[in-house]
């Protein structure tokens, strides 16, 4: 896979205006610059940070350094169109996401309740964006000016591209394409894309002419093509989704049209090497696109929508995925092939961006909590090949990581040291998507491009897959040994199942990266569960444990892991959750809080969720149908079973408990579940207090914090 690097364009001619301090939010701070107008307006749903941990800035700054003036519209007042015209109609386009976390996320907990606050607005004040906030954006912004194109992308964009069950409206929407009205859909990693349609777009070729950059989607004529040569091919071709449709009789006794005649045949045979055979069927499928099944089929049909989900995950490596397409009423969503990943130059380009690390002015001494957390955290790496079906990373950012030099982190460490007020020392973060993945990568570049498997992990790591933790451990190694940086953190997300192939890493991380508290996420203990997310078996996370404490021993520290785990995940049984919850009272945990599994689209889990069908495998009407978590009640028990301890839960407990005969787990003792009385009862006793609450160096408890079982949301 080959692609025009990031920084060998030719800058736009308003290169000549030189960097912002900020991409301007007002005419006047437009003026200071010396702008009559803006090239390109980036919309966004988020405050403006301008650190290389907010979508809009990196983006902001990678089209500055392209020569382009850029300017932000950050949460906009959506009631009316008015607030768009705010910076006067961009040059080229307007960019519109609903920020760094999808807007429904954002403003609803799984439950689908109304959250109290926002942490990507200032003061955390709620309420400053809306329900589907790219559809209404894109919206305004047609009022605002007219005839301007359209570009949305990031992440609420990226995972509605097709066809996709809405968690929220509890049914199956169409694209964002037609309801938003865009010109174009950037998906996934928007980098490559953005730059050359921005300068195609500066030569003066026109928006509904740009047809062929890989990572974007957007509204054809049903039956349109790129050009004649293109060939159509079913969904069902790439993967038959069994009895969907009626079987031709395989008893039938019709005639064969093509049956050649009998008797003896000269035939000329050429044996074809195999090189030559893989180039053919590569340069077939290059100019192949698959049809999905319709949207009005999908929406009436939960078979042909897991199949769908099937088919589409299929698709999805950028080495051999070809474009899909699928039909909304007359018009077709036409999505070409996913972005070719950045190299580990354009990474270190990208994250070099003179970028101010702190809130725009505009915020004053307000309080952004999701800047308070990030302000000294790096990313390292993006990308995750763990293909978790409950998450959503894969699906947008890829499953093959791109990292960034060694030279280049440590380069922003000394950064955050010497212009970051409030800088102490600490660094709260080398990560990514995940911990420990960094520079990670199949042993064999050809097999990843051929590769279709949606984990490189599961059910076990690849054989292909290499492991080796050492770049990462150098790379800690030098950023604490940096003057003036007396810790640094690991916060993002353990692969433990990776980092037990890794001693040295463990007892390195163990030693001096972790504050007291390390979290990890095993999900649940059942295989069943366990099996329908594609995560390693809890033996995995024992054999973590055993490494995490000989390690903190050996360090003569005392430490703890915080395991999160997940409730009403698609496949799971109360059975299921029932032993997961008799796993943490033998293990004495006590989760403050836990998350319900939160259907988000195009997840894997998503699609089992809304259809019952398992598109891990081959879907029919007949294959498997797996427990779903749906009614109000089931969910609570569910969140019920993970916080045992708590006395609210005990009355939905024991009702459950003597339903599912097991009666006997109801009582005073050890050996019991929960207790028979309830507080404020008359003879209520005292509920014992257990010896350890997270599972780490044996003795004294740790504090309230350690028993926080929260997670990160995962999309």
């Amino acid at each position: 896979m080959e692609a025009k690097s990031l920084d060998s364009y030719r800058p736009h001619w308003a290169k000549r205006f030189g960097i912002a301090p900020f991409l301007p939010m007002s005419r006047a701070e437009m003026d200071q610059l010396g702008w009559d107008s803006c090239d390109i307006i980036l919309v966004t749903g988020d405050a403006y940070i301008d650190h290389p941990s907010f979508g809009m800035a990196l983006i902001g700054r990678l089209l500055e350094a392209q020569g382009f003036r850029v300017g932000i519209l950050s949460q906009p007042d959506w009631h009316s169109a008015t607030d768009f015209q705010r910076l006067g109609k961009p040059n080229l386009y307007f960019g519109i996401t609903a920020g760094n976390m999808d807007s429904m996320v954002n403003r609803y907990t799984a439950d689908r309740k109304i959250r109290s606050d926002d942490a990507y607005t200032a003061n955390a004040e709620p309420n400053r964006r809306p329900d589907r906030a790219v559809i209404v954006y894109a919206q305004r912004a047609r009022e605002a000016c007219p005839g301007t194109p359209i570009v949305i992308g990031s992440i609420e964009a990226s995972l509605r591209r097709i066809a996709h069950y809405d968690y929220w409206s509890d049914k199956v929407r169409r694209s964002v394409l037609p309801d938003s009205k865009a010109d174009l859909l950037i998906f996934g990693n928007a980098e490559r894309a953005l730059v050359e349609l921005s300068h195609r777009l500066a030569k003066g070729e026109p928006i509904e002419s740009i047809r062929d950059l890989r990572g974007t989607a957007f509204m054809v004529p049903r039956g349109w093509r790129p050009d004649a040569d293109w060939e159509e091919v079913d969904s069902t071709t790439v993967d038959t989704p069994g009895r969907v449709d009626r079987h031709p009789d395989p008893y039938a006794m019709a005639e064969k049209p093509d049956t050649p005649p009998l008797g003896p045949q000269s035939h000329v045979v050429r044996i074809v090497p195999a090189v030559e055979r893989v180039a053919a069927r590569r340069a077939a499928r290059a100019r192949q696109v698959v049809r999905l099944p319709s949207y009005d089929r999908v929406a009436e049909d939960p078979v042909r929508y897991a199949h769908a989900s099937r088919t589409f995950h299929l698709e999805s490596n950028p080495g051999n995925a070809r474009a899909l397409v699928q039909g909304h009423g007359e018009r077709d969503v036409w999505l070409n092939p996913p972005p070719i990943p950045l190299t580990t130059t354009e990474m270190d380009y990208l994250y070099g961006m003179p970028f101010a690390r702190r809130p725009h002015p505009v915020y004053g001494t307000a309080k952004i909590p999701a800047w308070e957390m990030i302000r000294f955290s790096i990313n390292i790496m993006r990308g995750c090949f763990g293909g978790c079906t409950f998450c959503s990373i894969t699906e947008h950012e890829g499953r093959i990581i791109q990292s960034r030099s060694e030279a280049s982190i440590l380069r922003e460490i000394e950064e955050i040291r010497d212009k970051t007020p409030g800088f102490t020392g600490i660094i709260s973060d080398l990560g990514g998507p995940t911990a420990n993945m960094y520079r990670l990568a199949c042993k064999d570049k050809k097999i990843e491009e051929n590769c279709r498997r949606p984990s490189c992990v599961y059910p076990g790591i690849c054989e292909n897959l290499g492991t080796d933790h050492t770049p990462l451990i150098q790379l800690y190694r030098k950023a604490r040994a940096l003057p003036g940086v007396k810790k640094v953190l690991i916060s993002s997300g353990l692969r433990y199942d990776l980092a037990v192939t890794a001693p040295e890493y463990v007892k390195e991380l163990v030693s001096h990266h972790v504050g007291g508290y390390l979290k990890i996420a095993p999900e649940h203990t059942q295989d069943g569960p366990l099996s329908k997310m594609m995560k390693p078996g809890i033996a995995t996370y024992e054999r973590f444990k055993q490494m995490f404490e000989k390690a903190s021993r050996e360090a003569g520290k005392e430490q703890y892991l915080i395991p999160y785990f997940i409730a009403a995940h698609p496949g799971t049984s109360d059975a299921d959750m029932l032993e997961l919850a008799l796993w943490l009272k033998r293990n004495d945990f006590r989760l403050d809080q836990v998350q319900t599994f939160l259907p988000t689209p195009l997840a894997t889990a998503t699609a089992m969720w809304y259809t019952g069908k398992n598109p891990l495998r081959r879907v029919s009407r007949e294959s498997e149908t797996m427990p779903i978590v749906r009614t109000g009640r089931q969910r609570r028990l569910h969140k019920a079973f993970l916080r045992y301890h708590d006395p609210a839960n005990w009355p939905l407990l024991r009702e459950t408990l003597k339903a599912m005969g097991r009666a006997d787990l109801i009582g005073n003792g050890r050996r019991h579940l929960i207790p028979s009385w309830q507080p404020g009862e008359a003879g209520a006793g005292t509920p014992r207090t257990p010896r350890r609450i997270a599972a780490g160096v044996k003795g004294r408890m740790p504090p309230a914090a350690a028993r926080n079982g929260s997670r990160r949301n995962r999309t």
